[in-house]
């Protein structure tokens, strides 16, 4: 440690200070933190000296703890992971196709982080699972599904089995701004045993509604007051111009960090593409479901296509989409995409337990330097970053976010999962689910095939590594299974709790306090020798 002289004079006056007896030097014990002399570890800068030190990795080094003055609780965890875009929690699902599909990303923003949809299947089909999540939640529902009073008992119970619902309100026309004459419920039909019956027949007439104009707050105490199920709202002709459901006014209480627009009030919702041409007619049909963020979804990010994909896609959707561009690992690499106009950067390369491409292709970066030194350069020109990769457990979690990332991509922490696609199978009496990365052969190969879910597949795996015209592909990840983790609704909440109690321990009350006293030295880091990785693990044990 370097004493600088003032340093030095504080510690000769320490020590004149303090009483002397039989040649025995005694401190006045509260006079102590008056006279530190310099801090103790390495700053964030010198601890990620690569000249020195070389790449760093999650697991090479520690946060050295701060001065507890709040509880866990108090801890906030909200964070800006998009330029437009702030999250209760900083956790995202990758999008891979053994992780995130519909359920993935519904439960994770009622959680209040996000899930990215995968791309490794046909546009329709991730059109379709965004349009989902986009119908799980809303405020006011301005398309609702309408109905005539001619259409039957059969035709609900279609539309309950491909959207999950079966409040139909029954206006003269079937549409929207049609005079509204009825609704059908769950419990009008529940017992019906016929299903050609005219739904005049069988629809509630007897209507609680609200007048065009009334707020969401005024809305929902007008249901929580008629305990209906559905509330209609109607203009001044009695004609109908939107819905609000119950189910959501539940959700609302019991998902009171849920991840949802602040305009349409749905849960936010993201998906991958790629950057080839026909990317663009798949990108279009995802905003025409409602589609919130776009990650595009590369393994090497700095290449022209990606550039002018950004290029596109702010010209042609403005700021009505926000894109997560990447992946990278250098400033050269976030430079690039910064300039062409992405609104947060995916920083990772080789670091996934799947992925193998450091290995094979002899290129990426250790994931704490990357996550440093790309969020280092981006932050100057108030970039979001992602740390994607390399996620073993809650502590890394922390440690990402202390190296200037603003929200965490997990993949195998959230494979297995109930909600993750797949069916569950058993090997010597474990039960697993099959768990892959985009990069392995498995993936790549499924063109025009059947994915994780049965679904057609367009080979965006190939893509992802610019892998689609070869003959004999190389892969850059491996197929594998995992142990069945249980529900990310037990889960998401134990890394919530982890890391807010990780926060406690540094001291730090949020996520900007994290970051900026890292960037202010405030918080200390030390490197971490093999010995210490191991001290710091389990050890020592007989069984």
């Amino acid at each position: 440690m370097v004493h600088n002289e003032t340093q030095n004079n504080d510690f000769e006056t320490f020590k004149s200070t303090s009483t002397k007896s039989s040649n025995t030097t005694y401190f006045d014990p509260k006079q102590a933190t008056k006279y530190l002399i310099g801090a103790d570890g390495l700053s964030a800068e010198e601890m990620m000296d690569s000249r020195k030190n070389g790449g760093l990795t999650y697991n090479d080094f520690l946060i050295l703890p701060g001065y507890i003055d709040f509880p866990a609780s108090e801890v906030s965890l909200e964070s800006r992971i998009t330029r437009n875009i702030v999250l209760k929690t900083p956790f995202m699902s990758s999008p891979m196709d053994t992780v995130t599909e519909t359920d993935m990303a519904i439960n994770m923003a009622l959680l209040g982080g996000v899930g990215v949809i995968h791309s490794n299947c046909s546009p329709d089909e991730q059109a379709d699972m965004v349009r989902k999540v986009k119908k799980f939640e809303n405020g006011f529902i301005t398309d609702p599904v309408c109905l005539t009073p001619n259409h039957t008992v059969a035709d609900v119970r279609r539309i309950k089995a491909q959207f999950g619902y079966s409040g139909i309100p029954i206006t003269a026309n079937g549409k929207l701004y049609s005079i509204l004459l009825g609704i059908v419920t769950a419990r009008d039909i529940q017992f019906h045993e016929d299903d050609t019956t005219l739904l005049k027949d069988v629809m509630t007439t007897d209507l609680v509604v609200a007048q065009e104009g009334v707020t969401l707050d005024e809305a929902n105490q007008i249901l929580r007051s008629s305990k209906r199920g559905k509330l209609p709202i109607v203009n001044s002709r009695g004609e109908l111009v939107s819905l609000l459901a119950r189910s959501d006014l539940l959700k609302n209480l019991n998902f009171p960090l849920a991840s949802k627009s602040p305009h349409s009030k749905q849960l936010i919702c993201a998906a991958a593409v790629g950057t080839r041409s026909d990317d663009k007619l798949r990108l279009r049909k995802l905003v025409d479901a409602g589609l919130d963020i776009v990650v595009l979804d590369s393994s090497q990010g700095n290449s022209l296509f990606q550039i002018e994909m950004i290029k596109y896609i702010k010209k042609t959707y403005g700021d009505n989409l926000d894109i997560i561009a990447g992946n990278v690992v250098t400033r050269e690499q976030a430079a690039s995409l910064i300039e062409a106009g992405a609104d947060a950067l995916r920083v990772g390369m080789g670091s996934g337990s799947i992925c193998i491409t450091q290995e094979i292709m002899s290129v990426g970066r250790p994931q704490g330097s990357a996550v440093y030194k790309v969020a280092q350069f981006a932050d100057q020109f108030d970039i979001p970053v992602i740390a994607d990769g390399g996620i073993q457990n809650v502590g890394h979690i922390t440690k990402a976010l202390a190296l200037g990332a603003s929200a965490v991509m997990m993949g195998s922490l959230l494979a297995g999962t109930t909600e993750s696609p797949g069916e569950y199978f058993y090997h010597e009496g474990q039960r697993l689910k099959k768990y892959r990365g985009m990069g392995s052969l498995d993936a790549m190969e499924r063109h025009a095939t059947q994915g994780t879910s049965g679904k057609s597949n367009d080979n965006n795996a190939a893509k992802r590594y610019f892998s689609e015209r070869d003959v004999v592909k190389v892969a850059q990840g491996v197929a594998g299974a995992v142990v069945d983790k249980g529900s990310i609704r037990k889960f998401v909440p134990y890394l919530i709790s982890g890391l807010q109690h990780g926060l406690q321990d540094i001291g730090a009350k949020n996520l900007k306090r994290l970051r900026d006293d890292v960037k202010g030295d405030k918080i200390r880091f030390e490197l971490r020798t093999a010995s210490a990785q191991i001290e710091g693990g389990v050890h020592g044990l007989y069984s």
